[in-house]
């Protein structure tokens, strides 16, 4: 056996004094298989410079886990004191810049500096806006004028929304390896980008039209549903906010309301009209019949929403318009009783009751007619309009004697025309016990159509000419006769100054605006028991009115003494047909009315206080100073 050889146990741990040198005698040939007691080229064990054919004492385990320890911890600190020093050194180097990974709008800027910052995302992001913004709002696609809205970029607050470089080195090493989007900052104008988006959404919001049916002459055919949408005015505004300066279409946000017809109801509704205008349908009056064509049928048909269904109406107007004419003859206009007067005297001309076609319960089942193939036919119901004022409520009326009269006279020609007019209206017209007369409401309008001219009026306290002019005489006749009958006065208005032909204090105008509504009127109340009728009477020069009755009272008028007088001021005339006048002065009038029974005995005092305008010096382009 190999002889073992040991280093003194003193040398074991030794690495810098090298061991003596065995010399050994050369070794006799050997072969394969002999084993050499040791390997000269392995003479030391490094680093230990033992033999290699022997065995080291074996190291105890803790004092081995304490060197890896060691070791462990020196290279650890010597990593962490590089990554302090890279640290130290990226520091100092990115201070003042824009933290890495930062992108605005899609454009990066991390890791520069603020002012190649700038420099870039103006290069990058200004010529976008420039441009108007697209809008897309559901299917509504529109434009925005930036500048017209508003908006306007702020970079340096855009930067400053990036923040600082980090301090925190996990927050520095992770930015090396990702992007952080910052959003743009925009100095708006409140008031003009709310007006750009109003006008956005006067284009996007509509209501829900549902789905329908429309005719071409007899032919049905369906209207396409629409859903409808309404724009988030404020969540609008944030997003273009948000987004315009990217130069890509921003997406409003839209609320859609659904249509409650769903198509197969909008289909059914097609069948019916087909079903509908398929044929005529007839109308059995009585003693004679109306035809509707099928084009007929159609216009007066409609499709109407009703929750999920679309339901047929008919226009009961466009029926009545298509069949009336047909019918005219199967019908019968009522009349009145009127009072007319003969030798001088009332007259009762019997009343006729009106027969016309009730159009609305005729009309009830006609949608469902409209659906047969056979039978189309439908059955005309008639009513009977009673006249207002019968034969017998006439005669019974008690109009039998006059009860109040008046006269004035004086009036232009054209004046004259309208006064004749508004007489011939007026003459037997019969005011029933409890009921107020209106003249404005009596004749209705009274323009050129009614055959009325142009006159004089007074207009803003001065001359003027208006069609109608004029009835304010008749007016004040119709007044003083109801007055003298002992009638309530209701409503009147006395004339803005004084004209010399009528009675102070007792008198009325009256005025239409040009589309004929009642703006002065003259209203007054039949109090009595019986009906009135009121005549009238014209002539050139001459205008009287009589009112009919029972006669109750005797009237007297005390006229007061003037008072308050005040003078007239000079007024401009008109460039053109300009009447200079003197004016007169204004003053402040009285009237009592004083009513007494048919023995004399004082019922009742009525006193009236007018002011009177003066009348203005009215004077004329180009003439002299007095």
């Amino acid at each position: 056996m190999p002889e073992q050889h040991h280093w003194p146990e003193s040398h074991s741990e030794q690495t810098d004094v090298l061991p003596p040198v065995r010399v050994q005698p050369s070794p006799a040939p050997m072969s394969p298989h002999d084993v050499p007691p040791f390997q000269a080229s392995s003479a030391y064990d490094e680093p230990t410079a033992r033999w290699a054919d022997e065995q080291p004492e074996a190291e105890p385990a803790p004092d081995r886990k304490k060197r890896s320890l060691r070791k462990a911890g020196l290279a650890a600190g010597a990593v962490v004191g590089v990554l302090g020093v890279l640290y130290l050194v990226d520091v100092l180097v990115s201070q003042g810049n824009v933290p890495r990974g930062v992108t605005v709008a899609g454009v990066e800027v991390g890791g520069m500096s603020r002012a190649a910052a700038e420099k870039k995302l103006r290069d990058e992001i200004e010529p976008r806006l420039n441009h108007p913004v697209q809008l897309k709002a559901g299917d509504v696609t529109t434009e925005l004028e930036p500048a017209k809205a508003g908006l306007t970029p702020d970079w340096t607050k855009t930067l400053d929304a990036a923040g600082e470089q980090p301090i925190n080195p996990v927050t520095r090493l992770t930015s090396f390896f990702g992007n952080r989007e910052v959003g743009f900052t925009t100095q708006t104008d409140q008031k003009a980008l709310t007006t750009a988006v109003d006008e956005v959404r006067g284009k996007v919001d509509q209501d829900p039209v549902e789905g329908s049916i429309k005719f071409d002459g007899a032919t049905p055919a369906i209207v396409d549903a629409k859903q409808g949408r309404k724009l988030d005015q404020q969540a609008a505004v944030d997003q273009i906010v948000a987004d315009w300066v990217k130069g890509k279409p921003i997406e409003l946000p839209v609320a859609v309301t659904p249509v409650k017809v769903s198509p197969d109801a909008v289909k059914a509704a097609f069948e019916q009209a087909k079903a509908a205008t398929s044929g005529p349908i007839v109308l059995k009056g009585e003693g004679k019949d109306a035809t509707l064509t099928p084009v007929q049928v159609a216009a007066a048909l409609r499709f109407e929403p009703a929750e999920d269904k679309l339901v047929g109406k008919v226009d009961n107007a466009k029926v009545a318009e298509a069949a009336g004419p047909q019918l005219k003859s199967t019908e019968k206009e009522g009349k009145d009783a009127t009072i007319v007067f003969e030798g001088g005297k009332p007259t009762v001309h019997p009343s006729e009751d009106g027969k016309t076609v009730n159009w609305e319960p005729s009309l009830v089942p006609f949608v469902e007619v409209a659906q047969k193939q056979d039978g189309r036919e439908l059955k005309l119901q008639y009513t009977v309009k009673p006249a207002k004022v019968t034969t017998e409520q006439a005669n019974a009326l008690g109009i039998k004697e006059v009860i109040g009269e008046f006269t004035t006279n004086g009036f232009a020609t054209d004046s004259g025309v309208n006064i004749r007019m508004v007489a011939q209206k007026v003459n037997g017209a019969i005011v029933k016990p409890g009921d107020t007369f209106s003249l404005n409401g009596f004749t209705g309008p009274r323009g050129a159509a009614q055959g009325y001219v142009e006159a004089g009026v007074i207009k803003d306290g001065a001359p003027g000419r208006e069609v109608g002019g004029g009835i304010s005489q008749f007016a004040t006749t119709l007044y003083n006769a109801s007055y003298f009958a002992g009638l309530k006065n209701v409503e009147h208005k006395e004339h803005s100054y004084y004209i010399s032909r009528y009675h102070k204090a007792r008198e009325a105008t009256v005025f239409q605006d040009h589309s004929g509504k009642s703006v002065i009127d003259l209203k007054f109340a039949n109090d009595a028991q019986t009906g009135i009728a009121i005549q009238t009477a014209w002539t050139s020069k001459s205008i009287t009115v009589k009112i009919w009755g029972t006669k109750r009272y005797q009237v007297d008028s005390v006229t007061g003494p003037d008072t308050n007088p005040t003078q007239p001021a000079e007024k401009a005339g008109p460039a053109q047909n300009c009447s200079p006048s003197n004016g007169a002065p204004g003053f402040t009038a009285t009237d009592t009315r004083i009513i007494k029974d048919l023995n004399g005995r004082e019922v009742r005092r009525e006193t009236r206080t007018v002011k009177y305008n003066p009348q203005p010096k009215i004077i004329c382009p180009g003439t002299p100073p007095a």
